[in-house]
């Protein structure tokens, strides 16, 4: 029986039951006393149970208990020191080309800079085409068309106080000019400017359509062509011929001359 008990509670578990046992076999006795001393309850269980008895030998290891639910987790222990940097590794194969994105809005114009310098002039162009022929002129009478500009030069000189000289037109009006359309440009005059730069000059002679102006460079030592000095030769009067005029030279000594430039333009056409 004691080798069924042994089997089943082990070596240890054998032995508390045995002292168990034996505490309830005194408690029995002592109640069936009526109670009484110590001595006598250990002379009584003394007497009963006798002396004990050696320590049996360690029964063998009993079979592992299944495993218990998992306690609650600890705390977060402290963070621990940074381990040294890794090597760098290799570089990665190049991406994919990603998709073009969408044309984002015109921004505002920005202001304007400021004007560059002018820059340098550049090379004359090639001479264009020649213009086509002008109609045969009947007789040599090829007349100045109409609003186009004839220029030249005059000179003259004088032994007295006073000498005359011509200018000639190379191409004749079909008309003479009046008094009122010659002008002696000796300052700044309107019906002599054609209002394209450069301004008009003794270089750079102008009329307006039906006038004939004159402009004098010099006189030496003193001289002018007074007011009423250009002359129509087919008349005599003040103004100027079909094919040129005559100018008259005044002097402030006995000797001297007189040079200038003139320019007429013929008039507009007749409707």
């Amino acid at each position: 029986m004691l080798s069924r008990l042994r089997e089943h509670l082990g070596g240890a578990g054998l032995i508390v039951a045995v002292v168990a046992l034996v505490a309830a076999l005194a408690g029995g006795a002592v109640a069936a006393n009526g109670g009484g001393s110590n001595d006598d309850q250990a002379s009584a269980s003394a007497t009963k149970q006798g002396p004990r008895g050696p320590k049996g030998p360690k029964g063998p290891k009993g079979p592992k208990g299944a495993t218990g639910p998992a306690g609650p987790a600890g705390p977060v222990g402290p963070a621990g020191p940074a381990g040294p940097q890794g090597e760098k590794g290799e570089k990665g194969d190049k991406g994919e080309k990603g998709e073009t994105g969408a044309k984002g809005a015109i921004g505002a114009t920005g202001a304007t800079g400021a004007t560059g310098a002018t820059g340098a002039t550049g090379p004359a162009g090639p001479a264009g085409p020649a213009g086509p022929a002008g109609p045969a002129c009947p007789k040599g009478n090829c007349y100045l068309p109409p609003e186009a500009t004839l220029t030249g030069v005059w000179s003259g000189s004088f032994t007295g106080p006073a000498a005359v000289t011509s200018i000639s037109f190379i191409h004749p009006l079909e008309d003479p000019i009046s008094k009122g359309h010659v002008k002696v440009v000796t300052s700044e005059d309107s019906s002599c400017n054609d209002g394209v730069a450069p301004p008009p000059s003794p270089a750079n002679p102008e009329a307006d359509p039906g006038y004939l102006c004159v402009f004098p460079v010099a006189f030496e030592p003193e001289g002018e062509i007074p007011v009423g000095g250009v002359i129509n030769p087919t008349t005599f009067g003040e103004g100027a011929g079909t094919m040129g005029a005559v100018l008259n030279l005044v002097g402030g000594q006995d000797e001297g001359f007189g040079i200038g430039t003139y320019a007429v333009t013929a008039p507009p056409a007749t409707p």
